[in-house]
């Protein structure tokens, strides 16, 4: 038979309110006192109630967490940073795919699954601006991404304009002037894709660089196959570039796999520039330079800033844009001061 509060407290001597305050971590109790009760709890295998609990207090402890694809190595380790957060702050996270698809987001944001948890952190990559009222729920909501902006719930994002910008202000200070994308999306203007472009127009505005269409690769999804593939047509075009800035790592490391076969030489042909910082790109041949976009900062700033919505402490705060800062983290693919080659 499974022990229970009482067998607790009848162990360690103490009232079942003292076992109660200890398993809720009250911060009132003398620490000889915490440690019988603890030790009484190992000792036994007790194991709290959490439904009971959650009934008491109207909490559950469990946070939802919805993200496009856990394929995708950016989200994967989004998902593990938003966990690690969450675990630190003692609750657990539901991961729900979405796989980008509008549908499924829209049925999510309504789904009775969510009784289990207590907030949702959401990612949607199938939605857009035109949905921003689907995001009036009756909880704790935070908004990643930048499919949807201004809405009625705290948004924790990157600053994709200005890091893109400076990714491409990077590869021209090293002396590149033909920079090729790859990843863009027709005819997109709010989206990862659309707001890193802009950056990238911006930077050419500045230096008095042409805009030019035909080093533009546009694509789907951003996985490497789709960066590979991109990479290859922009060679089959005859398009002459010194540079290629992928709009995410997954695409830059195809498009550098790609350009590697053909018997271009990283950097000192064409330099590869990515964005996102995954794991995998310090261990590439050559390693990739690319954006770190502060993507630990943003799993852990929306998993505080759910809890304090959900504990109450903000109910009185409007909605929030917040920001994280990015750097570029020079590696072999395209050293600041790499030759060109003439």
């Amino acid at each position: 038979m499974a022990s229970t509060l009482h067998d607790v407290a009848r162990l360690a001597g103490v009232s079942i309110k003292t076992v109660s305050n200890v398993i809720n971590d009250y911060p009132h109790i003398r620490p000889e006192t915490r440690a019988r009760v603890e030790q009484a709890i190992a000792e036994l295998g007790y194991t709290p109630n959490l439904t009971a609990r959650s009934l008491r207090s109207g909490r559950t402890g469990a946070i939802a967490l919805a993200i496009p694809d856990l394929g995708l190595s950016y989200f994967a380790e989004l998902a593990a940073a938003v966990i690690a957060a969450a675990e630190d702050a003692g609750v657990v996270v539901l991961v729900e795919q979405t796989d980008g698809d509008r549908t499924r987001e829209l049925e999510l944001l309504k789904s009775p699954r969510l009784k289990l948890t207590d907030g949702l952190i959401f990612s949607p990559l199938g939605m857009s601006q035109d949905d921003v009222d689907e995001l009036r729920v009756p909880y704790p909501l935070v908004v990643l991404g930048e499919r949807i902006f201004d809405g009625p719930a705290d948004h924790v994002t990157m600053q994709n304009v200005a890091a893109a910008r400076a990714a491409t202000e990077y590869l021209l200070a090293s002396g590149r002037r033909r920079i090729a994308i790859v990843g863009a999306h027709e005819g997109e203007v709010i989206g990862s894709a659309g707001l890193r472009l802009q950056g990238y127009r911006e930077a050419l505005d500045a230096a008095g660089i042409p805009f030019d269409p035909s080093i533009i690769g546009h694509t789907t999804l951003w996985h490497r196959a789709n960066g590979a593939r991109t990479m290859r047509e922009l060679l089959a075009s005859g398009a002459e570039f010194d540079a290629v800035f992928g709009l995410n790592d997954t695409l830059a490391l195809g498009a550098m796999r790609v350009l590697q076969e053909s018997g271009r030489r990283v950097p000192d042909d064409v330099a590869v520039i990515g964005f996102d910082d995954l794991d995998e790109a310090q261990y590439s041949i050559p390693s990739l330079t690319t954006v770190h976009p502060g993507q630990d900062w943003i799993a852990r700033t929306a998993v505080a800033t759910l809890l304090e919505r959900i504990a109450g402490r903000a109910d009185t705060v409007a909605p929030r844009l917040l920001l994280s800062d990015f750097r570029i983290e020079e590696r072999e693919s395209a050293p600041a001061h790499a030759p060109v080659a003439g």
